[in-house]
């Protein structure tokens, strides 16, 4: 050993030192050891001598590890100088190599992340001997530390190879993994598993690659499909054995390839897949039962949250949901639902079994009822969550034969609950949640299968009027099960059943039951009192409202965010009674708004409880009285408050100038207008500046033009709104602190529109400077669309506006309009919202109208070209970017506008599969003059303008939403724009003010886009 390998030694070992100040001089060393040549070998050299303590070996392969990624390649993002030289590059992967077969399993696992780091880089070209090597590894059975290695090894790099290694690696890898997974009695089945893993890594890229080399993936899967069938028949063919994580492990690989294989091979996977049926529902069938006992029951061990060497997980509950996960994936597909169908009934039926609280689930829930609250509104990963998925899918593909096989289930095992609730078994309840669990998560689907609604009514009231005389206490689970079940279908229950259970959740919110149960009860409240009579409300809501108000007191977050949903739709449906207790409620709720304000999801329900209660009769004044006073003082001082409380003290004062009356406005004016300002001109909070925007552009929406006589001088209020544009629009602000200033930008424009005609071309200057210097898209999008507006103001002179454009200067472009056009057309397709879409389609119209000449003159992005096929990998994307064809402006512009007319038909269209103008696209060019070009065509017996109208409505139904932009741009009168009609009209209107210009654009576009123009050109009759 010469003196530098000991050195290396000896700081190893001092590194590990106990002592801090040795530890840390040892740290340093290393670190600038490794700026030295020969450093890498040296670790290497270390990491491979066996006989060194096993502890400093691994210090060293995880420290080469290290070194590998960050001095390997240059072209790396984290790379650090100085790059591995060519004569230690092939030493360390000597070195390695020969490691991989180490007895001690981390310090092999660790050399195998090395050696696939390396061949990230390196391999084949550079690094041709790995493949064989590995190979070589992988057949000789009598190392099986090698074969260890070299599968760890393989399952990484094939993780991460793209589709030109994998085809060429399958035909000489798969027969050695195939040896091993077929040779239980030389191998273990840790190691098949891990042969298994890499077959699913490579199925996986192959599936990727099949959507464009069908022919030639089906071609290198076909041969080699049947052993393996085989082989998974045999590994699934024999009952699940207890307590045997290794075997439930090769199950589960087992399945995740037979899962790829069905999704990306269905054709092919079809003939051979009977010799897997009855194997797989021997697995499933006796899954069952080891649940049963292990999770279930907590009789034996299930391996909850433990893992393998390599860190994958090993638990039962995995593996069954690994099972549920290829179920899905076999019930979901048209070419094998089929198989399922003879045996839907039964499949139901053990499905349901799983649904099952387990031991451990009783004891946390009963311990934490937070845990409770979260694992059933967060969707958590486990048996339960993916058995009732598997539920809701045979529904859906199976018809009326999945609705029957539910139901038939749901009776069978009520009745064995039953027969277990009258031989005195203690878990009898457990069966019965479960029941009502699975009933509850395909509520959904029965209620749409109106035959089978009032079987279910009848069924579910039985169960309900045998269980709700059970006890409270003891079957807590059963009570929560049974409130929210009746809220699932309270639609088709009977009336009084219903209101029954409604009053039962009144009085159980504000008695002294288990948590669990008063969860059951809120969430039966939320979801019944909306469509409460007002009877009993009236009769009870003092006490409801009590009753919540008693467990926010004592409820931690999950709960809270339960009790305040429950609250809310209280507030809602009380009303005209909410006047009575808003001295009560109102002064509980900011009290607990401001004690959680830093907590976006409590604050954000809890303003939303205000919100209902300013919303009810008789309440937003005294709301309004309450709130003002105590937000004066916290935006006069905001660098006193504590984090988030300015930020939420605004959000407070924009909601309740939301639909707010002219006084209510002005009363939030003369409180914060001045210490807005300042917040806004003062604050690097970005939270704040957003959130002051947002208040500013709902003051100017609520205020108008009457706001600037709310002062003493009108001028001052004009200039401080501009103060606060020419911040948000400085383009070294960060991009985060303007975020909002394009709808408040918009309110300025809207409603003090004579104010700021004389800054409109400081404005545009501004805007371009920030929409270059933005980093965010959405920033850039919202810029745009005060562009779009602006052409609307500027009409009947948009060639005016265009000019102005012209004439200012924008970096890196011929000026402004080029710019601005550059970035629309761009970012046109990303644009959300039924607003933005208007305004900024109807806008591009204009533009295209106007035929002015510099439109002529600028070429945009076109569309994107497919350089080759295949998947782009890190070094591919770093060599050959994308690349985008370029395109005049209006025949961008009239493929934008065409497009938006797709957009719409697609919103018809997706409830109407069978519809005309998908024959049309389809190529029927026979059916165009029949249908697309006659003017007395229809569709499903609707005159075609009538389905076009139809696509317009259904476009603006799917596009509104609730959020704050919509709500301060309804004013605007744009918003009330057809805009189907805006297009036909335009586009009628260009192709007859220039026949030859409009038919040169018109080829250009695309098929399905040429069609959607002549649809609506016929229908003018042009």
């Amino acid at each position: 050993m010469d003196h530098d390998q000991q050195w290396l030694i000896n700081c190893l070992n001092a590194s590990l030192d106990p002592n801090q100040q040795i530890r840390t001089f040892a740290e340093t060393s290393l670190q600038q050891a490794s700026l030295q040549s020969g450093y890498g070998v040296a670790l290497a050299r270390v990491a491979a001598n066996r006989e060194l303590p096993f502890g400093l070996r691994q210090l060293a392969a995880v420290l080469l590890k290290q070194y590998i990624r960050k001095h390997w390649d240059e072209d790396e993002d984290d790379f650090e100088h100085p790059v591995v030289a060519t004569n230690e590059k092939v030493s360390i992967r000597g070195l390695l190599l020969v490691s991989l077969e180490d007895p001690h399993k981390m310090i092999s696992t660790a050399v195998s992340v090395a050696v696939s780091t390396i061949a990230q880089y390196d391999w084949p070209d550079d690094w041709p001997e790995l493949l064989p090597f590995l190979l070589s590894l992988l057949n000789d059975q009598t190392k099986l530390n090698a074969v260890h290695g070299a599968l760890r090894c393989m399952a990484l790099i094939s993780s991460d190879m793209d589709d030109q290694m994998v085809p060429k690696l399958i035909p000489v890898l798969f027969p050695c993994l195939h040896m091993i997974v077929s040779s239980p009695q030389i191998y273990d089945n840790f190691l098949r598993s891990k042969a298994l893993s890499i077959v699913y890594n490579c199925i996986s890229m192959i599936g990727v690659m099949s959507g464009v080399y069908k022919t030639e993936t089906g071609g290198l899967m076909l041969p080699m499909l049947q052993p393996w069938m085989e082989q998974f028949s045999s590994i699934l063919k024999n009952p699940v054995p207890s307590e045997d994580p290794d075997d439930w492990s090769i199950r589960m690989e087992v399945l995740k390839c037979l899962n790829q294989f069905i999704q990306n091979f269905p054709a092919i996977v079809e003939t051979h897949f009977a010799v897997i049926v009855g194997p797989l529902w021997q697995t499933f069938v006796s899954s069952l039962k080891v649940y049963e006992r292990a999770s279930i029951e907590g009789a034996e061990d299930s391996y909850d949250g433990r893992y393998d060497s390599d860190g994958a997980e090993k638990s039962l509950e995995s593996f069954v949901i690994q099972l549920f996960e290829f179920l899905l994936t076999v019930v979901g597909s048209p070419t094998f639902v089929k198989v399922v169908m003879s045996n839907v009934k039964e499949l139901v039926y053990y499905t349901i079994g799983f649904l099952q609280m387990t031991e451990h689930q009783i004891h946390t829930w009963s311990l934490d009822v937070n845990l409770y609250v979260a694992d059933e509104d967060d969707n958590t990963y486990s048996c339960r969550v993916s058995g009732s998925l598997l539920l809701a899918e045979i529904l859906i593909c199976c018809g009326m034969e999945g609705v029957d096989a539910v139901i038939d289930s749901i009776e069978r095992r009520i009745s064995e609950s039953q027969q277990q609730k009258d031989n005195g078994a203690p878990g009898w309840w457990i069966l019965r949640e479960a029941t009502l669990f699975a009933l509850a998560s395909v509520s959904e689907q029965l209620l749409a299968a109106k035959d089978s609604a009032p079987k279910v009514a009848i069924m579910l009231e039985q169960i309900l009027t045998d269980d709700v005389a059970t006890g409270v206490h003891d079957y807590p689970f059963l009570y929560a099960r049974l409130f929210s079940s009746v809220a699932k279908f309270s639609s088709i229950m009977n009336n009084q059943v219903t209101e029954h259970f409604l009053y039962g959740a009144i009085k159980t919110v504000g008695m002294d039951v288990p948590p669990p149960v008063k969860v059951g009860a809120c969430r039966a409240l939320s979801q019944l009192l909306p469509d409460a009579t007002s009877g009993i409300i009236q009769h009870h809501a003092l006490d409801l409202f009590s009753s919540l108000v008693d467990l926010l007191k004592n409820a931690s977050e999950e709960t809270m965010h339960l009790v305040l949903e429950t609250l809310l739709a209280a507030v809602k449906a009380g009303h005209e009674i909410s006047a009575s207790v808003e001295p009560i409620l109102s002064p509980f709720m900011l009290n607990m708004w401001a004690s959680h304000v830093s907590d976006p999801f409590i604050s954000i329900d809890a303003l939303d409880v205000l919100e209902a209660i300013k919303n009810s009769p008789g309440c937003m004044h005294p709301l309004i009285s309450r709130v003002l006073p105590y937000i004066g003082p916290i935006l006069s001082n905001p660098q006193q408050q504590p984090d988030g409380l300015v930020a939420g003290s605004l959000d407070l004062v924009t909601m309740l100038m939301k639909n707010a009356p002219a006084d209510v406005v002005k009363a939030a004016y003369q409180v914060s207008f001045d210490s807005v300002i300042r917040i806004v001109l003062q604050s690097n909070d970005h939270s704040e500046m957003q959130n002051a925007t947002q208040c500013l552009a709902a003051l100017v929406a609520g205020g108008k033009q009457d706001m600037l006589s709310w002062s003493v001088d009108p001028g001052f209020t004009m200039r401080s709104l501009l103060d606060v544009a020419s911040r948000l629009l400085d383009p070294d602000l960060e991009s985060s602190g303007s975020l909002f200033v394009g709808s408040y930008i918009l309110q300025l424009i809207l409603h003090l529109s004579s104010q700021m005609a004389q800054h409109i071309r400081d404005l545009v200057t501004a805007l371009i400077r920030r929409m270059q210097s933005s980093r965010i898209a959405g920033l850039k999008t919202s810029l745009l669309l005060i562009f779009a507006r602006l052409v609307h103001i500027s009409v009947p002179q948009v060639e005016q506006f265009i000019d102005l454009l012209v004439s200012i200067p924008a970096e890196g472009h011929q000026n402004s309009f080029a710019y601005v056009m550059f970035e629309w057309t761009r970012q046109q397709g990303e644009v959300q919202g039924a607003y933005q879409i208007k305004v900024m389609t109807t806008a591009l119209a204009l533009l295209l109208l106007t035929r002015h000449v510099e439109l002529g003159n600028i070429n945009v992005q076109g569309h994107l070209v497919k350089s080759e096929a295949g998947i782009i990998t890190r070094s591919r994307a770093k060599t050959k970017p994308d690349q985008w064809t370029v395109v005049p402006l209006p025949a961008k512009i009239l493929a934008l506008l065409a497009d938006a007319l797709l957009e719409i038909q697609e919103q018809v269209d997706a409830d109407n599969e069978d519809s005309d103008w998908e024959e049309t696209q389809n190529g029927n060019a026979g059916d165009d003059d029949n249908f697309l070009y006659s003017a007395n065509a229809t569709s499903h017996n609707r005159p075609t303008y009538e389905y076009l109208d139809a696509m317009a409505k259904a476009f603006n139904e799917d596009l509104e939403d609730d959020n704050e932009d919509e709500l301060l741009c309804s004013a605007d009168p744009l918003n009330e724009i057809n805009l189907l009609n805006y297009l036909v009209e335009s586009l009628t209107k260009f192709s007859e003010s220039d026949k030859a210009i409009f038919q040169h654009l018109f080829q250009s576009l695309t098929k399905p886009q040429q069609h959607a123009i002549e649809l609506v050109l016929r229908q003018q009759g042009i």
